[in-house]
């Protein structure tokens, strides 16, 4: 009975602090030495990510993903489009070459039908939702109708007027093919897929779209975009987007068709008139939305229904054509190395994407002197960290500035912490990055370069962002709930069981 018991509190536990992960990534193929599918695979799994879109239904990927468990969106090439559009056999030997060889042992659970179609390629537009009958006609021969989904990712900006997204409809020149489309989805029990790029949107805007609100930053209540017609507070450009989508379909008498989210994601890297595009901006935006996503917030009209998210994209695609950031989207170089640490409170393993184990706490250049003072004092008194190296004549003294020296500070209290999630943030003046620090003599602690060992102590954590309280030090002090909640439902069902044996 006991060890019955002690069991289920096993399987109570793993399955109280385990996540079905909402978020995916697109796995693009513009890529000079484009890692192996078995590469790829490794990656994602040492990530968790468990959910994929291939932009092709490659057979040496496709083989790759098989017995992982991975749900695999394979996608039919806009080039194929009106072959298949145009012929019920052609489409049946695409899903019997490309679907029925590989399931089930590869988790294919949707086909994507073209990408973009009305916006990049309008002159398919009126075969489109022909080829998505056929393919469904082709898996209902195959009797895989029930398993595998159908649909074709649209760009949001089929929507017009999305604010207030109580206003939104889609694009009138487009009703003879979105009726038809929507139909068919909601016959089908189908998904809309819709690539959602806040980027573009503040980019577009000259200005009149704030950067926080496009990067899911928090925003005081005044600031919050209200809808007049519902009243929903709107905090980001992503949930509006993606309210405007559902409003758009009941404007047209579709209510009970979900959304999925087969693109979104911000460039770290971009040219000399992208001056957003940054490393900054984009570890901010996909941390922010990849735990927007994974707390099932859900939007303002849908609040607690999760919208299943893809990051595009898992690889930078150094040979797409284009402007810089066209190329730097990616989570990832093809080396495996991450282009930043993403900064996930409380999200356990999901995307937790250092897999080179070095990562650094720095502090961010563009930041309040005094604020940096603050933290710095705070990390060098209450928060124990050695900070004799910062002395005069010492090996980190210069340069003398407050920059220097809290990235000193802040990266040592960080490796103290085990790299602890919520270590380095400092009321948001510090952040991670996978680029070493060190200077001359002055060797960081965490470097390849220093055989210090530092210790693992997890009694306080460093200044978050999420903090509310005032006054000087006591306002750095912060316990991440989810971390705590994770220990106190751990103790609680270790208490359970010593009772019951």
């Amino acid at each position: 009975m006991a060890a019955l018991l002690l069991l289920f509190l096993f399987l109570f536990a793993s399955s109280a602090l385990s996540q079905d992960s909402l978020i995916g990534v697109n796995i693009g193929t513009e890529v000079t030495n484009m890692p192996s599918p078995t590469q790829v695979v490794a990656l994602l799994k040492s990530q968790n990510i468990n959910r994929v879109r291939l932009y092709d239904a490659d057979r040496s990927m496709l083989l790759a993903f098989a017995h992982t468990g991975v749900q695999v969106i394979i996608s039919v090439p806009n080039d194929q489009l009106l072959g298949i559009s145009q012929s019920n056999a052609t489409a049946a030997n695409w899903v019997t070459r490309n679907v029925a060889a590989y399931y089930p042992a590869t988790n294919i659970t949707t086909i994507a039908v073209g990408s973009e179609v009305l916006t990049s390629l309008t002159n398919a537009a009126s075969v489109l939702v022909s080829a998505l009958k056929y393919i469904q006609a082709a898996l209902v021969t195959a009797n895989l109708d029930r398993q595998i989904k159908v649909s074709t990712p649209h760009s949001s900006t089929i929507i017009l007027d999305s604010f207030p997204p109580s206003q939104a409809f889609f694009n009138k020149t487009w009703d003879p093919v979105i009726v038809p489309l929507l139909k068919f989805l909601q016959s089908t029990g189908s998904p809309l897929l819709l690539n959602v790029y806040p980027y573009f949107d503040y980019v577009q805007s000259n200005g009149v779209i704030p950067l926080d609100y496009a990067l899911f930053q928090p925003l005081q209540a005044n600031k919050e975009a209200v809808d007049a017609n519902t009243l929903l507070h709107y905090t980001n450009v992503f949930d509006a987007i993606v309210d405007a989508a559902y409003f758009a379909m009941s404007y047209l008498n579709f209510t009970n068709i979900p959304i999925v989210v087969t693109e979104s994601g911000w460039p770290s890297k971009g040219g000399p008139s992208e001056h957003d595009a940054t490393v900054e901006n984009a570890n901010t935006y996909n941390s922010n939305l990849i735990q927007h996503v994974i707390n099932k917030t859900g939007t303002p009209k849908h609040p607690g229904t999760a919208v299943t998210t893809y990051i595009y994209e898992l690889y930078n695609e150094d040979t797409r054509p284009g402007p810089v950031s066209e190329k730097n989207w990616g989570l990832f170089y093809t080396n495996g190395t991450p282009v930043y640490t993403l900064r996930l409170a409380g999200a356990g393993a999901i995307l937790a994407n250092d897999t080179t184990n070095q990562t650094f706490c720095i502090a961010k250049e563009k930041v309040d002197r005094k604020m940096l003072q603050a933290a710095l004092d705070w990390a060098c008194g209450p928060g124990k960290v050695d900070c004799s190296a910062l002395m005069q004549g010492e090996s980190c003294y210069e340069p003398d500035d407050v920059v220097a020296h809290s990235t000193y500070a802040f990266n040592a209290y960080y490796q103290k912490m085990g790299k602890a999630s919520g270590s380095c943030d400092f009321k948001g003046v510090a952040t991670v990055t996978t680029t070493d620090p060190s200077r001359g003599t002055c060797v960081f602690p965490g470097s390849a370069k220093s055989n210090q060992t530092l210790g693992n102590n997890t009694s306080a954590l460093a200044p978050s962002a999420n903090s509310t309280t005032s006054g000087c030090i006591p306002k750095y002090y912060h316990h991440p709930h989810a971390s705590f909640g994770d220990l106190t439902l751990l103790s609680l069902l270790l208490i359970i069981a010593l009772v019951f044996l």
